[in-house]
């Protein structure tokens, strides 16, 4: 459920622009960029590969506690990959799926916190001014709801 609400929180700040920007100009998309770039799904693949086996490795050594550090760090550089990890564990019935939430919540919180580096150092006050409103709405809604409701 938290995340099902973050993920409408995203929508719906998502929306907000595209109401926004069809108001406006429509400004001519670059032409040379690409769908899919092999070395990126590569990486993906490996940095995926790399945070299963180390979040395996963690929760074994250190139990949850272990897992949810390794998540967040994780996070900082991939929340797909911290989620398909802490999933792949729920999936082999290492941990719960109580278990799994605070986890990939920490993992998504830590990716949010590289999303608003990101939209600073690449796209200046103005765009990070428009980017990291939404990024808290996400991220602040998937907790809330994880407070109220909890598991």
């Amino acid at each position: 459920m938290p995340l099902l609400i973050a993920e409408v929180a995203a929508v719906f700040y998502g929306a907000l622009f595209t109401i926004k920007s069809g108001s406006q100009e429509s400004q001519q998309a670059d032409s040379k960029g690409r769908a899919f770039n092999l070395v990126t799904a590569i990486i993906f693949a490996a940095t995926v590969s790399a945070i299963l086996l180390a979040s395996t490795a963690v929760n074994h050594w250190l139990g949850s506690k272990g897992l949810a550090v390794a998540t967040g760090l994780a996070g900082f550089a991939d929340t797909h990959g911290a989620a398909i990890s802490v999933a792949s564990l729920v999936s082999a019935q290492q941990i719960g799926v109580s278990e799994a939430l605070v986890p990939i919540l920490i993992g998504l919180t830590t990716n949010t916190v590289t999303k608003a580096v990101a939209a600073i150092s690449t796209g200046g006050a103005r765009f990070a001014l428009q980017v990291i409103p939404g990024l808290l709405l996400v991220i602040l809604a998937a907790w809330a709801v994880f407070a109220v409701i909890g598991h």
